[in-house]
């Protein structure tokens, strides 16, 4: 039996942190309902996206007329989760609002998820992850280009992490209380607050002793070089993040380079450091180096591009693709079920 056998969830999103977590809460089993407007009134993502909506059931209503509503209302009463993504103060304007729907049902657990919350200066603005990576903290801390810009992430941070995240675990927080107290709840979730969530060990630095974090600035953000990326003989590249002092002085010796074993810290000669780590690793191909120091207790592992990724043995291992199937477009591979429990 999957962990959430048995929950209901109406899902009103298409894209973005609410649709990460209706994937999610489906991969846990729980059946999810996507309610859409009817075919041709709405925008779907790439039919790849959000794993194909992999197990779960759609249905097109039109919330603006009465007949719409009153079936949107049945959906309603035997739900347990709904989760909604409109700007804030829509979801009243449409009469499908907390107030409303708890009058139907106590029990729902109501999920607003927007990019600045449902109330303050900014949560009316449009806005996307980058946006909330700035305002969170999170791209200023991040390692900067020649001209000091900083970079664009190539995930989606704040939609995964600091919003469908941050969603998933507040219905589930939600639905243990309502198995003692029957009672459901309404949860605004803010991807930026998320965001502020994710960088708390930077923002409470500064808040506790008055220090300004950024790139380079502590051992996670590249300070030392024990903590870094290098490039290889063949033009790619592997993550060096041997913090503790025992992996860096496995990582020098097995480099030739022991001389820097006690200097790991030294801010003084970290540029040396940096260079002679840069110079040795440029001579061997990526995957020599990381066949050898990645089983050596050295925290060495390779920068994979995504079509290595879907490939890779430890994945591969822990069957972590799985196939679907488009009637337009045939069957095709996607990332299957790989938070822990979520395998069927």
């Amino acid at each position: 039996m999957s962990l959430l056998d048995g929950v209901t969830v109406l899902d009103l999103s298409t894209v973005g942190p609410a649709a990460r977590a209706s994937r999610w809460l489906a991969d846990y089993g729980a059946r999810v309902v996507k309610v859409g407007a009817p075919l041709g009134l709405q925008i779907d993502p790439p039919f790849y996206a959000y794993s194909a909506h992999r197990g779960m059931e759609r249905v097109g209503i039109d919330l603006k007329s009465e007949d719409g509503l009153a079936s949107f209302m049945t959906l309603v009463d035997s739900a347990d989760v709904l989760i909604e993504s409109f700007r804030p103060g829509v979801v009243d304007r449409l009469g499908i609002g907390y107030d409303t729907l708890k009058g139907r049902s106590a029990r729902l657990v109501y999920c607003s998820t927007s990019g600045y919350g449902q109330d303050g200066p900014r949560s009316q603005w449009a806005g996307h992850d980058l946006n909330y990576l700035g305002v969170g903290g999170f791209l200023d801390c991040c390692g900067r280009g020649e001209d000091g810009q900083p970079p664009i992430p190539g995930a989606t941070v704040a939609d995964s992490a600091g919003g469908g995240m941050q969603a998933v675990v507040a219905i589930l927080a939600a639905l243990v209380r309502r198995a003692s107290t029957g009672e459901g709840a309404y949860l605004d979730v803010s991807a930026a607050d998320g965001v502020l969530a994710l960088m708390a060990l930077a923002v409470d630095e500064y808040l506790a002793v008055d220090v300004v974090p950024g790139p380079r600035h502590g051992m996670l953000t590249g300070r030392y070089a024990c903590y870094d990326v290098y490039g290889c003989a063949d033009g790619k590249w592997l993550t060096v993040a041997a913090i503790e002092p025992r992996f860096w002085a496995n990582l020098c010796k097995a480099l030739g380079l022991e001389r820097w074993a006690e200097h790991q810290t030294d801010d003084e000669l970290q540029d040396e450091i940096r260079g002679e780590l840069a110079a040795v690793f440029r001579t061997r191909t990526r995957d020599e180096w990381v066949a050898e120091l990645g089983p050596a207790d050295t925290c060495v592992a390779p920068v994979l591009s995504v079509p290595e990724v879907v490939e890779d043995e430890q994945y591969m291992a822990r069957g972590a693709f799985v196939e679907a199937e488009d009637a337009e477009h045939g069957r095709f591979r996607q990332v299957g079920y790989v938070l822990a429990g979520s395998r069927p």
